[in-house]
This record gives structure tokens, sequence and C-alpha cells, in this order.
């Protein structure tokens, strides 16, 4: 979509999957948490208003279909999803899969730690697994 530029800031912390219909799916490099986000490819978004609703049905088609996949990883018993955009404004979703024990439970994800990166090859596999899981 024109005029759309990833903000430095998701492409330091994520790795591109796929692109949906309306945004590009995006892997957390955090090993502790199976965990997307969804980048809407609209330039200068920075909420969900700044949608048309042709576009706000779309990204919510993209937070189920994505919401689902990630329910569905056998450890996640809780979904968590949030749209913050208070340090980096670009419009994005994360979607992040929660159990009870994991490294922030059951505080929110964001500020908890460091994250845990994958290596070259985990990320690359875990990439792939999603790509796949997508379809």
């Amino acid at each position: 979509m024109s005029g759309f530029e990833l903000d430095p800031r998701l492409a330091a912390d994520s790795v591109f999957v796929a692109d949906g219909p309306l945004s590009q799916v995006r892997l957390m490099n955090d090993r502790r948490y199976p965990w997307l986000l969804l980048v809407p490819r609209v330039a200068d978004a920075s909420e969900w208003l700044d949608l048309d609703g042709g576009q706000q049905r779309l990204l919510l088609a993209e937070i189920n279909q994505a919401g689902a996949l990630i329910r569905a990883v056998p450890t996640v018993r809780k979904l968590n999803i949030g749209a913050l955009g208070n340090i980096v404004r670009q419009l994005h979703v994360h979607l992040v899969g929660r159990h009870e024990g994991d490294a922030a439970w059951p505080g929110p994800v964001w500020g908890h730690g460091q994250a845990e990166r994958y290596d070259e090859a985990a990320l690359a596999a875990e990439t792939t697994r999603w790509k796949a899981r997508l379809g």
C-alpha cells in the first residue's frame, strides 16, 4: 500500500512472516512467548480510528485468524491482544499467547525482563512454521 514504511523499532524487534490482506504479519523475536504482530500497511496510521471501515473489518479478520492460530499452540491458555502505541506510534497489534507460569505471568509482557531472542537457525525455523500455519 502506498506510502507505508515499517517503523525501524518494529523491524528491529520482529521478523516478517507474511502479508495479509491489510497487514504485515511479523513474529516478535522473543522465544518466551508465541507472539505475532499485525502492522496495517496504511501510511501514517497510529490509531484504529485512522482506518476506514473496510480496513477496520480486514484488521479484525486478521486478528481473528492470527489469534486462533496462537490459541492452537498447545501451551497457550490465554490470548492477550494489545495495540498500545505509547512508544511506537505506528499502528500495530500484538497477539501474545500466555500461560500460567510464563516469564511475565500474570502481568503484562511489556517491560518484563529482556527479550530472549531466537538464535538464527531457530528464528528461521519458527518463521517458517508461522508461514505454514498462516497458509
